[in-house]
Order: structure tokens, then C-alpha cells, then sequence
């Protein structure tokens, strides 16, 4: 066994937190890679031989290898198949006990993604979801024609039963058709994005963050009994083309969220 040179996977994704099938491949799949010395730029079996390898359908695979190549870890090439990614890292503080690991570089992480690396238990209350022509506000923002079909979604999220945010989603639905059918219920917003065909990955994203007193039906739907402030959150989020991916405004209770973010010139 050769040492390998590709950083682990952050660990929540081999721990014991429930997760879909193509995740539990993509955990094995890189598991397996980092013990047999891969390194970047290391060209990776035929997806129907990893197919094979791991008792899946080839379908699974693809999303499971879609799912490393969103996480920085794995690159495609059309005409020669995949390879382990060219490595692009920073480190990240460990769970407070002095360890770093690694996260790729220019991956935009959704609310899931984030309760999967830390080991939280995450879990989705829809309040609404549909598809609607765009307005032109929200057409100029998405780089979409007018009238141009929008799937909206409005939602609170929770970690470990405490609700933590509310949500309100709006994306391109010719981006993801599968958008209109998903139950986000169960299902990750990234996850979905990342397994559409093509796939498509939240590289990038303009952020915004303020804070102001919550109106009457988001402290309602926050379970907010004091004059706590909310943060509201806006993000375009683009995709790996760089075209518009996902408009967000969320609104998180100010005593169960920080925003911490690294800033470079």
C-alpha cells in the first residue's frame, strides 16, 4: 500500500449519519482511492467497471462520482473518462481538538452538506413548492428569459429538531427539470442539482448577510418568543459555466447561526 496524496473525505460522510446511496458509494469510492496512493491526476476505472466493482447501477455511480467532482475531488474529461482532481485545497479547523483537514477551493455547500460534515441530524419542513414563469427582476438576475419557468421553493430547515433558518429557493428549472418532482422533504437541494444531466455544481456565489428584527410570520415560523434579531441571507449561487444556478434568501434565528468566511484579494 502506497502512501496517497489526496486528502480524506470530511468524516461525517463515513460516520453513521443516514445517507443516499450514491453518497455511501462516493464515501467508499474515495476511502478505497486514498488506501491504494492515488494521486491527482490518476485516471480512474470506466464507470461501468466502478459500476461493477461496487454492486451498483451505473446510474449510481455517476451521481456518486458527480457527487467527488463537486467536492473538488475527482475531474471528467469527455473523451477520456475521470481523474482524480488536481489538488486545490485549504485547510479547515478540526472539531476542536487542534486537527485540520482539507475542503476543496470554490465549492459552494448547501445546508445538508454542511449537517453531513458535522455529523447532524438535518431535517426539512416544506411550506411551499412550484413551478411559475419568472419576473423580470428575477429573469435578469438568473440570466433567464422573462416568463421563463422558475421552480420556487419556500422551507424551514432544522438541525437536530431545533429550527434553524427559513428558506426561499428560486432556480432555472431547465437547468434541473427533477427540480418540479423532488420530494425536499428527504432529498438535498445540492444533491439533486449535482445528479441532473447534466450535472450541475455550485462552484461560486455572491453572499450577502444583515441583521434586522423578524416580522411577525417569521418569528412565528422561527419559534422566535423574544425580540431576538434574524440574519437575513441572500445568495446567487453559479455553476461550474458560470451561469446563475440558484437564488436564495434565507433568514436564520441570530442566536442559532454565524457566518464565518475566508477573504482573499
Amino acid at each position: 500500500m502506497h502512501q496517497s496524496d489526496i486528502p480524506p473525505l470530511p468524516q461525517g460522510l463515513l460516520g453513521d449519519v443516514a445517507l443516499p446511496l450514491y453518497a455511501q458509494v462516493a464515501a467508499r469510492l474515495w476511502a478505497d482511492m486514498a488506501a491504494g496512493g492515488a494521486k491527482p491526476g490518476d485516471r480512474l476505472p470506466s464507470e461501468r467497471t466502478l459500476a461493477a466493482q461496487y454492486g451498483v447501477s451505473r446510474v449510481t455511480m455517476r451521481a456518486a462520482l458527480a457527487d467527488l467532482a463537486a467536492r473538488g475531488r475527482v475531474e471528467s474529461s469527455a473523451a477520456r473518462g475521470w481523474f482524480v482532481a488536481q489538488a486545490d485545497e485549504e485547510p479547515v479547523d478540526g472539531p476542536g481538538d487542534g486537527a485540520t483537514s482539507t475542503r476543496p477551493r470554490h465549492t459552494v455547500r448547501g445546508f445538508a452538506d454542511y449537517a453531513v460534515e458535522q455529523g447532524l441530524r438535518v431535517r426539512t419542513r416544506i411550506l411551499s413548492s412550484s413551478t411559475r414563469p419568472a419576473t423580470v427582476a428575477e429573469a435578469e438576475t438568473l440570466r433567464i428569459g422573462p416568463g421563463a419557468e422558475l421552480f420556487e421553493m419556500r422551507r424551514l430547515r432544522y438541525l437536530e429538531d431545533l429550527v434553524v433558518v427559513l428558506e426561499h429557493n428560486r432556480l432555472p428549472l431547465a437547468l434541473c427539470p427533477d427540480l418540479a418532482t423532488t420530494d425536499f422533504t428527504t432529498a438535498s437541494l445540492y444533491a439533486t442539482l449535482r445528479n441532473a444531466e447534466p450535472p450541475q455544481f455550485p462552484r461560486v456565489a455572491d453572499y450577502s448577510v444583515e441583521a434586522r428584527q423578524p416580522l411577525r410570520e417569521e418569528a412565528e415560523f422561527l419559534e422566535l418568543t423574544e425580540a431576538t434579531p434574524v440574519l437575513v441571507a441572500q445568495q446567487l449561487a453559479f455553476n461550474q459555466d458560470g451561469r446563475p444556478l440558484e437564488l436564495t434568501v434565507a433568514i436564520y434565528r441570530g442566536d442559532r447561526y454565524r457566518f464565518r468566511a475566508s477573504i482573499t484579494d
